[in-house]
């Protein structure tokens, strides 16, 4: 890629009785936004229309039918819809959700076909978006069948990025998930992202425990002993730095996480809970793993305050931002990796 050349970066508007609309309409607004990318967002012009007029905002569209209209310098909006749409800020409503997946459907498209470079994907609400057709828990299951590689929810900040072995699993079902493939696959997964996608040359991996204080020994589960500890044991000898397993409850508050460059948890809360805590609002939740560049904010649908003005457009912001330099050093990399001998960049200060 052109270094020069701007980055087409989509917006997937997910649940419009939410705050997606109103957090990128606010990172937007700010036309220096502008100098790092071309914003696409995939919904309509009367219905972005109707929220820069709801919120009072100066912000200007561009709308547009096809991706051969993007024009840089522009917020395009592109058509995937033209009748009218009715918002109700905060209710939970099966037919918006059908908006959501035709917004996220038509930009993941437009990703496969290099339409557009990266995406970025607003708060979609899960149960309104179940229908005969679309039956995901979620934006990373979708994902990973729709675009190549292999997907981890990996929550990413410049100081602390936490993966997971499991996602939306329930509780009960965990531990008769997570196996000795499933361990060495979440971890190369981590590892590679952390080389290429975030430009550190000697990964440092620490992994949590599945039972309270790892099991104690057998005494509270044997998991990890019989699964987890030998996995990483045999990872270790190949020559990866990981570590583990350690116990969850107290590796954050202790500042252990420091020591690493990536830490794995065993299941969602057990991650989640400790990085929201410590980066709440400035987190980003990445899609690692994939051929194509997936962000998108550390929050929710927020319907409590939808429509009020009121949310806080950092975590969306930060998506924007990572999904742009997570972009840029995967085309760096991939030109070191042709030409060893080339020097690698370095990472930024």
């Amino acid at each position: 890629m052109e270094k020069d050349k701007k980055i087409k970066l989509g917006i997937s508007i997910g649940d419009l009785n939410g705050i997606g609309s109103e957090i990128a309409i606010k990172t937007f607004e700010d036309n220096r936004m502008l100098e790092f990318c071309t914003p696409v967002i995939f919904a309509s012009i009367k219905v972005m229309s109707f929220f820069k007029k709801h919120f009072d905002s100066s912000i200007n569209f561009h709308g547009i039918n096809h991706t051969d209209q993007i024009i840089d310098g522009k917020i395009n909006v592109l058509n995937v819809w033209k009748e009218n749409v009715n918002i109700n800020f905060g209710e939970e409503d099966i037919k918006i959700g059908e908006y959501s997946v035709k917004s996220l459907e038509a930009a993941t498209q437009a990703l496969k076909n290099d339409a557009i470079d990266v995406l970025v994907t607003a708060p979609i609400h899960k149960h309104n978006i179940q229908s005969d057709s679309f039956k995901f828990p979620g934006h990373t299951n979708y994902l990973a069948e729709k675009l190549g590689g292999k997907s981890l929810m990996f929550m990413v900040t410049d100081a602390l990025k936490v993966g997971l072995l499991t996602d939306h699993v329930p509780v009960k079902d965990v531990s008769g998930h997570i196996t000795s493939e499933l361990i060495n696959e979440k971890i190369d997964t981590v590892y590679n992202s952390l080389k290429q996608d975030f430009r550190v040359s000697k990964p440092r991996i620490a992994v949590l425990g599945i039972n309270p204080h790892a099991g104690d020994n057998g005494v509270i589960g044997e998991e990890d002993d019989k699964i987890l500890r030998p996995t990483l044991e045999e990872i270790k000898e190949k020559g990866k730095m990981v570590y583990g397993p350690y116990s969850a409850d107290s590796f954050f508050g202790s500042g252990n996480y420091k020591n690493f460059d990536a830490v794995i948890a065993s299941y969602h809360d057990q991650g989640l809970i400790p990085f929201k805590t410590i980066t709440f609002g400035h987190g980003v939740n990445y899609t690692a793993g994939l051929n194509k560049v997936r962000t998108s904010p550390d929050h929710g649908t927020a319907f409590e305050i939808a429509g009020k003005g009121e949310a806080d457009n950092g975590s969306f912001k930060e998506a924007v931002f990572t999904a742009i330099q997570i972009f840029r050093n995967r085309n760096e990399y991939g030109e070191y990796s042709k030409n060893p001998l080339k020097k690698a960049p370095k990472k930024p200060q």
